[in-house]
């Protein structure tokens, strides 16, 4: 695991050699200077550390410092020493963004406390822009298929296989589990970008209109049908339909889904004329579409040639060591729109969320952090789901409360063991249980 940085201003030597070295002895890296304009030459915006620094030195002082160093980056962490009459000044420093102040003479554990904390917040603001660029680059996935499990690892990669190829796909998930995100990441990726993604719900189309909401009517089609309409469908043409709950489709829309999905063509009302469509077609559906099948309520030949692909999206409940992420991640898009300061969810907050059920997946998941930051949250969680075992949901306790920990001290083994209270090789075995990683959790 790499190991956290530090810069350390301070300009007598002894007091400077003898922190550096209680600090390096803690497995901090640290980089010390006499001078502070020497050591904001060294500072920059991708600096992933936390800076220590004296206040009163020659030249420039701390407080002179943490206003460069914060208009080099506004997030920085910056911890102040200081003397005992300058206890006032340090804490007027904290109104101008340092993150903590120590008093002399200060205890190493005091310190480290200090360091810890700034260096978990730095760490997480470092993460979240990470996150932001990644969504602004060309590939969308490592924005929008958020997760680290190896459930989404392997998701991940093939949506890029599937993205490649021209295939039809069938998305099957849970409510809130992100299947029209995923189908818009596959467009995205495929040589179609450029052309429409055309989002059909048909559970919420009117069963009366379905028919001419997808396929069009000439004039005349039937009373009322004064001017010809263009279907929804058409208007994909080069693109992709997105057909979202497909296991509502009721049996006349399903027989002429199955020609349209055979001949790429389609028959507006009031016309035998065939309209060719160059469209790639994806399906969602919630359930099961093979149980429909068994029950009567959805064509076999359909599913048939619905997927050629099946994509399963796991409930957020099967990757729970994704959840605090996630959620830290959620909260700070949800500050970011709502114009509120970046937030660091607190470690123990992170572990409480990880052991609750999440029956609406992310999109409950992010109406909760959406919540947190308006301070408006709720203890109104449903703890819904597939009944468990005893052992089952024991397991699952444990993976929950295991991962969160893993996620508040950054994959740190030693943090993570004494936080829980077990001993490295406990740790080790319940890791390998649950199939967990170290690395999956580091910053």
């Amino acid at each position: 695991m790499t190991r956290r940085q530090v810069i350390l201003i301070d300009d007598e030597e002894d007091i400077r050699r003898s922190v550096q070295q209680s600090l390096e002895l803690r497995g901090y890296e640290v980089t010390a200077f006499a001078r502070a304009d020497r050591a904001l030459e060294a500072l920059a915006r991708d600096f992933p550390g936390v800076v220590v620094s004296d206040i009163r030195m020659p030249r420039m002082d701390g407080i002179q410092f943490l206003e460069a160093a914060l208009a080099v980056d506004a997030d920085q962490p910056v911890v102040l020493i200081t003397g005992h009459g300058d206890v006032p000044l340090a804490v007027e420093a904290l109104g101008k963004g340092a993150y903590d102040f120590i008093e002399k003479p200060f205890a190493t554990d005091r310190l480290v406390q200090a360091i810890e904390r700034a260096a978990e917040k730095r760490e997480l603001v470092m993460e979240l822009r990470s996150l932001r660029e990644a969504g602004q680059a060309d590939d969308p996935l490592e924005a929008v298929v958020l997760g680290r499990a190896p459930a989404l690892v392997e998701l991940r990669r093939k949506i890029r296989a599937v993205a490649a190829t021209d295939l039809d796909v069938l998305i099957v998930g849970d409510t809130g589990s992100g299947k029209e995100l995923v189908a818009r990441s596959i467009h995205q990726l495929s040589d179609r970008r450029d052309k429409p993604f055309v989002t059909i719900n048909l559970a919420a189309l009117p069963g009366a209109m379905i028919e001419t909401e997808l396929f069009g009517h000439v004039a005349g089609a039937f009373p009322g049908a004064m001017r010809a309409r263009t279907g929804r469908l058409e208007h994909a043409r080069g693109g992709t339909v997105y057909l979202d709950a497909i296991g509502s489709a009721p049996p006349s829309l399903q027989v002429k889904l199955l020609r349209m999905l055979e001949d790429r063509a389609i028959e507006p009302l009031g016309t035998s004329e065939k309209v060719d469509l160059d469209v790639r077609f994806f399906a969602s559906a919630k359930d099961s579409l093979e149980t429909l099948v068994q029950q009567g309520q959805f064509r076999d030949d359909l599913l048939y040639r619905l997927n050629p692909v099946t994509l399963r999206l796991p409930a957020l409940r099967d990757r729970a060591e994704d959840i605090p992420r996630l959620f830290q991640h959620f909260v700070s898009e949800a500050a970011e729109r709502f114009g509120r300061p970046s937030i660091a969810v607190p470690p123990e907050r992170l572990l409480e969320i990880a052991t609750r059920d999440w029956p609406g997946n992310l999109r409950e998941l992010k109406n909760a952090a959406d919540r947190y930051v308006l301070g408006i949250e709720t203890d109104a969680y449903s703890a819904a789901g597939p009944a468990l075992s005893l052992a089952e949901q024991v397991d699952r306790f444990e993976k929950s409360v295991i991962a969160a920990a893993l996620a508040a001290h950054d994959g740190n083994l030693k943090a993570t063991y004494e936080s829980l209270g077990l001993s490295r090789k406990t740790l080790y075995e319940k890791m390998q249980k649950h199939r967990l990683r170290r690395e999956d959790f580091e910053g």
